[in-house]
């Protein structure tokens, strides 16, 4: 510890001698749980000061739209408060399992999400709450002809087919953004704002998030995530050159670029890795006079900031002063030391400007990453069709992102564990998946994706149509089945290479879950208005065609428990007697991360559940059992089965659907 530090940790700290500024304290507390709602206005002495926008923080905690004009500093739009509530707004949906499109189901901790981002962000926010590191997005650029969304929260169902020319698989309108449109920016904002919203719940603490866009609306995509995220939360915006030729059949400027603006959840906690030194950063490492220490560069002994500006004389006589203008790095008796242990540099003759020797290994293992990204480093746009060809997958795409520069953002992003949660919700042709694969394969790290796409149908005219895939999610799966196998079958040739037998220990499988209706009934009728034929008819509260798996997943989504989870089917029987008769009944019982060892949830949605299936079940101890409300044998079954989690399993929490 030098003086200086010395000397302020023995100063002590000064007293406030006020009372604590709640005001202050209350808008910072409401700035973590809603950034959007600060803003700037001026105090009594016509500063500028943090201040809630009230008008927001209304509509936050409002089911209805709040009016409330009021001058503030802000982006603003026609429909924003409709954007807003519509984040804020619950779905009665789920997610279902579709075991027949999924890659190693009962075994993978990935997931592939069909349906409207919107609606899947919404279904996974009790499950991964504050759990994704990175979330990587390559929305519409909204140029005209790109951008095409699902609107169907604020249109009647019976009206689409009259409002609409094109719609998805299951009926719901999507709109071609189109510049003719009066709302062009408006309607843009309107999709994204409630997501980014969403999506910011999903981060952790020290999670950051990385947006593709084009000239533009980085401009309105910038200002809407410093309201999202808040604007002390901005790190930068990364320059990606994505094309390596030049138009010049361009009418101004050859557009050879895109913008990639990252954003925390919060910029305190988040850390950046350090990018690897490539072959021409380690060249400038030499070592002419053989120093024991290795490798060295010569660096400058002045600093552009500093005190001191005096004079020093080494040992071979040279007196050296920092040049007019900037100041000495380092101080007398660092440069007595550095001078003793041959670490100064005077050139080959001896008689230059002395410099210091940085040695490569005292310095950081990599370099620090900067905001302009070159195609050689990260590729470009004719890189990632050519890595589609590869997968006979070509020309499907107008734009796809090259895995390197995905890989590139899940290193710069990553926690030491490596096992991070990786989102991607526009997920195209599904670059992210297959960097999270590639990266895996490298590192031997078990990073999870989770990848949401629309199933926007695919035009007729179309290779992809052509090809066979009637929509966009049915080609972002196809990529991932394809890139898996092949990354599996580059592994095992690299083993055999080496004369290894290790395995294959990669996860390139997915558990596909698709965006549907509750698997509830909806009931329409009032009590009074349900005759007797029909109350028979809602003795079940489940839908006939849901299957048990289906009633799983939503139960896992309700409970918050990780949907990558092991999931183990057993069949567990049980015996009873019908008058002299003994007989044996089978039950289908789910058993979610572990069948023995403490599962974190139990589930049978079987009918006819006895006391008999129940104790079985709570000898296993799990945290969580549920069951089918109508699935009790007897009224006394239902009375005594929290009587015998009490007693068995006391921990348990238990419910019905």
């Amino acid at each position: 510890m030098n003086k200086q530090d010395k000397s302020q940790a023995t100063k002590p700290k000064t007293l406030a001698m006020q009372s604590p500024d709640f005001t202050e304290q209350n808008i910072q507390k409401l700035a973590e749980l809603f950034p959007n709602c600060v803003t700037e206005a001026k105090n009594a002495k016509g500063e500028l000061q943090k201040s809630i926008d009230f008008d927001l923080l209304k509509q936050e905690l409002s089911a209805n739209i709040v009016e409330g004009p009021r001058e503030r500093y802000q982006l603003n739009w026609p429909g924003k408060r409709e954007a807003l509530l519509t984040a804020n707004t619950p779905i009665s949906k789920t997610l279902r399992p579709c075991r027949e499109e999924s890659v190693d189901f009962d075994n993978t901790e990935n997931l592939f999400i069909e349906g409207d981002n919107l609606d899947a962000l919404k279904l996974l926010q009790e499950t991964y709450l504050g759990k994704v590191k990175m979330i990587y997005i390559d929305p519409p650029y909204n140029t005209g002809k790109d951008f095409i969304y699902s609107d169907n929260f604020t249109v009647d169902k019976d009206d689409y087919a009259q409002l609409s020319e094109q719609k998805d698989e299951d009926g719901g309108r999507l709109i071609a953004n189109t510049e003719s449109n009066g709302r062009f920016h408006s309607d843009w904002l309107d999709m994204m704002y409630p997501r980014l919203k969403l999506a910011r719940n999903l981060l952790r603490d020290d999670g950051v998030i990385f947006i593709s866009i084009d000239d533009n609306e980085v401009h309105n995509l910038r200002k809407v995530c410093d309201e999202v995220f808040g604007a002390e939360n901005f790190i930068a915006n990364i320059i990606w050159q994505k094309k390596y030729t030049r138009a010049n059949d361009a009418k101004w400027f050859s557009d050879n670029h895109d913008h990639i603006l990252c954003l925390s959840r919060n910029k305190e906690l988040f850390r950046i890795n350090q990018l690897p030194r490539n072959e021409q950063q380690l060249a400038a490492y030499k070592n002419p006079d053989n120093h024991e220490k290795g490798r060295w560069k010569a660096t400058p002994l002045h600093a552009k900031s500093g005190t001191n500006t005096s004079s020093y004389t080494f040992s071979n006589g040279i007196n050296w002063s920092p040049p007019a203008g900037t100041f000495r790095r380092f101080n007398d008796e660092s440069m007595r030391l550095m001078d003793e242990n041959n670490e100064i540099w005077f050139g080959v003759d001896g008689l230059q400007v002395p410099q210091r020797k940085s040695f490569l290994k005292e310095i950081k293992d990599g370099v620090t990453p900067v905001t302009i990204w070159p195609y050689g480093e990260v590729g470009h746009n004719h890189e990632a069709n050519s890595e589609l060809k590869e997968l006979n997958i070509s020309g499907m795409f107008s734009n796809p992102k090259p895995t390197k520069l995905l890989r590139r953002i899940a290193e710069l992003s990553k926690s030491g564990n490596k096992n991070d949660f990786i989102l991607d919700f526009f997920a195209g042709s599904a670059t992210t998946a297959h960097a999270v694969m590639q990266l895996n394969a490298e590192d031997g790290g078990q990073r999870k994706f989770i990848m949401v796409q629309l199933p926007e149908v695919t035009d007729e005219k179309s290779e992809a149509f052509k090809a066979g895939y009637k929509t966009i999610a049915e080609i972002s799966k196809e990529r991932i089945r394809r890139a898996g196998k092949k990354i599996l079958e580059e592994q095992k040739e690299k083993q055999k290479e080496l004369d290894l037998d290790l395995g294959l220990d990669l996860d390139t499988g997915f558990r596909v879950l698709k965006v549907d209706s509750s698997n509830m009934k909806d009931v329409y009728y009032a009590p009074d208005a349900i005759t007797q034929k029909q109350l028979a008819g809602f003795a079940d509260n489940i839908k006939e065609d849901r299957s048990a798996e289906d009633l799983l997943f939503q139960v896992l989504l309700d409970w918050g428990v990780d949907l990558t989870l092991p999931i183990v089917k057993e069949v567990l029987t049980t015996e009873h007697t019908e008058g002299t008769e003994k007989k044996t009944k089978a039950f289908d019982v789910f058993f979610v991360d572990g069948s023995y060892d403490t599962p974190a949830l139990c589930a049978c949605f079987d009918k006819d559940i006895n006391e008999d299936l129940v104790k079985q079940i709570a000898k296993r101890e799990p945290l969580r059992a549920v069951f089918r409300d109508a699935g009790y044998g007897s009224d006394s079954t239902k009375i005594n089965i929290k009587q015998i989690f009490k007693l068995m399993s006391p921990h348990t929490e238990v419910k019905a659907i």
